[in-house]
């Protein structure tokens, strides 16, 4: 096996064992990358000479026999939107071109102390507003099974890199579904946690109460490792929680999973619908308890109220962004109020501004109540819906998209189009859930299909569990 097809476990027996070192492993990622990069498009960013120092200083702890921890000296890309001090951040915008983060996120810093190996940044839809890495300021970046279609978003860059083997993992960002989505397009894994357990602290905010970061790795052992190191309480981010992940293990035969009629829609891709059938008849077969469940709300009116939601706090988190404080000013202008508007302007891509004038008119006086105020009050009953359902099931299984892969600017200049890619996804988001989503299975040109898992909240190791166990099948 090639060192760049290594999962997080066998890479690091490997360097524990002498196999190869981690400078070994790193130079044949960083190789791959000034390869095959060119066509895939998957990083923004590549920072081999610091890559290699963090390599050079675990292979010194492992000569020296001293304890490495199991993310130590295994290579990883980041989403340009998370913050590595001293590493340039754009987040995929004209805005933050030349943008160089001043300190570490959070979830960085807890990688570091294990002695993780940063390859570089990834490709996203700018801010994170997309479902195909489209909408990113620089370049699209193309779905390695197929380079004529998206690798989906807005993670599409992270979902990249790891299917094509340029990282062992990556991390992510999911605000409704950018984790997930792009993982099932790409044929990996991708968790979403549950809101609070996973720092946001150094990750650009996008929407405040939906965003999470989270882990993308080639199966969910890997998964539940990345996650076990970023989660957590910390006192920068007051919606974290001291949480720690359950060892508790489940068996199969005492899982009651749900499957609700709502996720079955007509237009969805018959191979899909397929595909996740039968797994779900696997699961069954191996011994689950399958029921038949309703989620009235999660999928037409969770798009819809994500879609009123998550833009109002766009246009309140991007208000820093003036041309002033730091990033893209605009040259020219007549007075301050000019440079504000031109930096905006022409800093900000066309989904952005759309976005930030979708958020800035829903809060606007005289419309706060008839959509802002709306729209939280179907988050409600879509959290109520879910936590109903929870009384009798453990985990949820849906699709976690309605189609595989589409095309390069199919759905680009259809913005509704393109929100529907989301449809499964963001009803987790508004509920601030854990969700899973693992391959199960290949249409017959060979496009991923993606598994989607819900759990409750704060029980991903359910989800985890469950998602281990369909592997196995």
């Amino acid at each position: 096996m090639s060192l760049t097809e290594l999962t997080i476990i066998r890479a690091h027996e490997g360097l524990i064992k002498k196999e190869f070192s981690a400078l070994e492993l790193t130079r044949a990622f960083l190789d791959k990358i000034e390869d095959l990069d060119k066509k895939i498009s998957a990083f923004i960013t590549v920072t081999p000479d610091s890559a290699l120092f963090q390599a050079k200083k675990v292979d010194d702890l492992i000569s020296q026999g001293k304890e490495t921890p199991i993310l130590g000296g295994i290579p990883l890309a980041v989403k340009d939107n998370i913050l590595i001090d001293g590493v340039r951040c754009t987040a995929a915008s004209k805005i933050l071109e030349d943008y160089a983060a001043p300190y570490d996120a959070t979830v960085i810093k807890k990688l570091k102390s294990q002695g993780a190996v940063f390859l570089g940044k990834t490709n996203l839809d700018e801010f994170a507003m997309g479902a195909s890495t489209e909408n990113s300021a620089f370049f699209p970046t193309k779905n390695p099974h197929d380079l004529s279609r998206v690798p989906g978003g807005s993670s599409g860059g992270s979902a990249a890199a790891v299917a094509a083997g340029f990282s062992v993992y990556a991390l992510g960002s999911d605000t409704g579904g950018s984790i997930r989505q792009p993982a099932s397009f790409c044929g990996i894994v991708g968790l979403k946690p549950t809101y609070g357990a996973v720092s946001r602290y150094g990750l650009m905010a996008m929407a405040s109460s939906l965003d999470q970061i989270g882990p993308m790795t080639r199966n969910v052992a890997d998964a539940r490792i990345v996650f076990e190191a970023i989660a957590g309480k910390d006192k920068k981010d007051s919606t974290s929680i001291d949480y720690k992940i359950q060892d508790t293990r489940y068996k199969i035969q005492n899982m009651r999973i749900g499957v609700p009629k709502e996720y079955f829609i007509k237009g969805m891709d018959p191979e899909v619908e397929k595909s996740v059938k039968n797994a779900i008849k696997k699961l069954e077969a191996a011994g689950a308890k399958i029921q038949d469940i309703s989620l009235p709300r999660s999928t037409d009116d969770a798009l819809a109220a994500y879609y009123v939601i998550m833009p109002c706090e766009v246009s309140a988190n991007l208000a820093r962004y003036d041309g002033i404080k730091y990033g893209y000013s605009a040259s020219g202008a007549k007075d301050l109020m000019d440079i504000y508007l031109k930096s905006r302007k022409e800093g900000f891509g066309k989904e952005v501004r759309r976005r930030i004038i979708i958020g800035t008119y829903a809060l606007s006086s005289g419309y706060y109540e008839a959509y802002y105020l709306q729209a939280q009050k179907v988050r409600t009953k879509i959290i109520e819906d879910f936590n109903n359902v929870f009384k009798s099931v453990d985990a949820i299984v849906v699709p976690t998209a309605p189609t595989p892969a589409f095309k390069l600017e199919e759905k680009s200049k259809d913005p509704l189009s393109m929100y529907l890619a989301d449809i499964f996804v963001t009803a987790v988001n508004l509920a601030g859930l854990p969700a899973l989503s693992l391959p199960c299975g290949k249409t017959a040109s060979g496009l991923p299909i993606g598994l989607q898992i819900i759990g409750k909240q704060f029980e991903e190791n359910k989800i985890l569990e469950l998602g281990e166990f369909f592997e196995k099948l």
